[in-house]
């Protein structure tokens, strides 16, 4: 399992794909994101990448891992909700996996 919380980075340096992943993981449920089985599923900057965010014209994909006891349905449509004005498009919201609670 590969669960990412987003890397902290300089305000002047945040793109509209560290917003969206913030948003995601402010979100009550959401353990972090999910760069795919492959890590295939990013947002590729220079020198550095923000996983489990794919952007796309329009809106975007998320793949998250949620926490046990999360309801799926109603967290994935608190994450579109919290990242659509972001992305002004559809938002995809895929869930990868599911932690205990606590989990590092």
């Amino acid at each position: 399992m590969s669960s990412d919380r987003p890397a902290p980075v300089g305000a002047a340096d945040r793109t509209d794909a560290d917003l969206v992943a913030e948003a995601v993981v402010a979100v009550p449920g959401v353990h972090g994101l999910h760069a795919g089985v492959v890590g295939e599923v990013a947002t590729y900057l220079p020198g550095r990448r923000v996983n489990g965010v794919r952007l796309l014209e329009p809106g975007c994909d998320v793949h998250v891992v949620l926490e046990f006891g999360a309801p799926i349905q109603e967290t994935s449509d608190l994450v579109r909700q919290a990242v659509r004005p972001l992305v002004g498009g559809p938002v995809d919201v895929t869930v990868e996996d599911v932690v205990a609670p606590g989990s590092a």
